[in-house]
């Protein structure tokens, strides 16, 4: 039965880091899911301070992964109007799917800093930043998600 919770759990990872780079699968919680369930197997390979310290890194990803887009739209020079923009068309996109999880913030940052009355150079710059937010959302997912893999694999 052991071997059932740990091929469960490394399904449920290996699908979590499908998830950082598929933008409507939520990674990291479905990691976690895998790393959670490996208390099913006796003895039980983590404590719980170790499961308590996971999903708050979880948790503070799922935050962070929203909040990052609008970080690199005014890191690389947005106004509050690119900012608004990003945010936006994040929800607006959403539900369109992946391609709109990316496109949506960078449309919505640009179509923002266009409405400011700045030129296109300086939208596609702010444009550039919520895709480059998303970009290192993604990549912090992935080193979660990579990172609980390893403690599965080292728990065996």
């Amino acid at each position: 039965m052991e071997w059932l919770w740990i091929t469960l759990g490394i399904l449920l990872v290996v699908t979590g880091i499908a998830g950082s780079l598929l933008p409507l699968l939520p990674g990291p919680p479905i990691a976690f899911l895998g790393l959670w369930l490996q208390q099913l197997r006796s003895p039980h390979p983590f404590n719980s301070k170790f499961l308590v310290i996971w999903l708050i890194i979880v948790l503070l990803i799922l935050v962070l992964d929203y909040l990052i887009p609008i970080w690199g739209t005014k890191r690389y020079g947005g106004t509050r109007y690119g900012i608004w923009g990003c945010t936006l068309g994040f929800l607006a996109a959403f539900w369109i799917g992946p391609w709109g999880v990316i496109l949506g913030p960078f449309a919505g940052a640009f179509l923002g800093e266009m409405i400011a009355k700045n030129d296109s150079r300086h939208a596609l710059k702010a444009a550039w930043g919520s895709f480059v937010g998303f970009l290192f959302g993604s990549l912090l997912k992935l080193v979660a998600c990579s990172t609980m893999l390893y403690y599965i694999i080292a728990s065996i």
